[in-house]
């Protein structure tokens, strides 16, 4: 029985349909050396960007520049953001809070692994761009911070 590739349209339209399901904006498939990348604009269709080319594993860019001259911290993976450690426990970062390249300033549960997710920027706090218990997708950004 042959295996089914990622330019099967078959394959494309099931991952379409179950973005679709679940209300999600991306989804990636990794099989063996191939991999498939599909992504919508919050507005716009579903399209697939990327089909049966070889895995890389790129890592993600934290932090960009912005056009007011702030710093934003990206999600560098997809899953539920949390404030703190606990409920209980004061939140890592708060607006005005001081941050260097080590900060923790969230976790982000992915798959029941918590992952301290550190500011690798250095400056002051001046948005939070998400709030606790909710869901987030790779590379979105969580933080504003002023540079020092």
């Amino acid at each position: 029985m042959a295996k089914e590739s990622f330019t099967d349209n078959k394959r494309v339209r099931e991952l379409i349909k179950l973005m679709n399901e679940n209300g999600l904006s991306e989804i990636e498939l990794v099989e063996d050396k191939a991999s498939i990348r599909i992504k919508r604009e919050l507005t716009g269709p579903v399209s697939a960007v990327a089909a049966a080319v070889p895995h890389s594993a790129a890592a993600p860019e934290k932090s960009a520049q912005s056009d007011e001259g702030l710093l934003t911290i990206k999600s560098p993976m997809v899953g539920t953001f949390y404030a703190a450690a606990n409920p209980e426990s004061e939140p890592y970062a708060k607006v005005g809070a001081l941050v260097d390249k080590k900060s923790v300033v969230c976790i982000i549960e992915a798959m029941k692994v918590f992952n301290e997710i550190h500011a690798e920027v250095s400056g002051v706090i001046t948005k939070i761009l998400v709030s606790n218990g909710q869901a987030v997708e790779f590379n979105q950004p969580l933080f504003q911070v002023k540079p020092e």
